[in-house]
């Protein structure tokens, strides 16, 4: 399965900071540990619909997800619980990975990269370290996956934050591209609905 999704061109791919960030040679091993793309095709076009469905999907499938993820990996839950000065939090999906002995808080989200989608995964990551991790664990690292990104816009977005940061994209079937391009554009939605409210 990994020969068949390009594994080894993939490894180390994701955009991240985490030579900043990392005391080597922790920073080594991350890097190696996250590739971009993903390849979630085994939840076949759910990816039509909203970032929830796909979490949900992905729980689901476990097994497939872990194996995509690669070794090491442990998933600890979705729609982790977390407050924060009496307000609530929800991260998409928390791990643990053994072999770097820290949290991997996952951010999942299906549309392109947005520079503001940083910040929230490093609020998620200090909170993780604040209320989660244990004094033996190293410090929590955050994965953005995305549908589609700018490397330009996500190296730009990751300067400056201390938190250890990675951002890549994922892929779902590959029918989504050919059913995706043929269905309407919401723009084309709504001018028609207007075109149909005016007349």
């Amino acid at each position: 399965m990994q020969v068949a999704n390009n594994y080894i061109e993939t490894k180390g791919c994701a955009i991240n900071n985490f030579d900043l960030t990392l005391p080597s040679p922790q920073s080594d091993l991350a890097k190696y540990t996250f590739k971009d793309p993903y390849n979630f095709s085994f939840i076949g076009t759910i990816a039509l619909q909203n970032e929830l469905n796909i979490e949900k999907e992905l729980a689901t499938r476990v097994t497939d997800f872990l194996l995509e993820m690669g070794k090491g990996f442990a998933f600890i839950g979705r729609q982790y619980h977390l407050s924060v000065d009496g307000s609530d939090y929800y991260i998409d999906i928390l791990m643990y990975h053994l072999q770097l002995h820290c949290y991997v808080v996952v951010e999942l989200k299906a549309v392109e990269f947005k520079p503001e989608f940083v910040s929230k995964l490093n609020f998620y990551i200090s909170a993780v370290d604040e209320y989660v991790k244990s004094p033996e664990d190293k410090p929590s690292i955050g994965l953005l996956l995305c549908r589609s990104k700018s490397d330009t816009k996500a190296r730009f977005a990751l300067r400056g934050f201390t938190q250890p940061l990675g951002i890549a994209e994922y892929e779902t079937q590959k029918l989504f591209a050919d059913v995706a391009s043929s269905l309407p554009q919401i723009e084309d939605l709504e001018n028609d609905i207007e075109e149909n409210f005016n007349s």
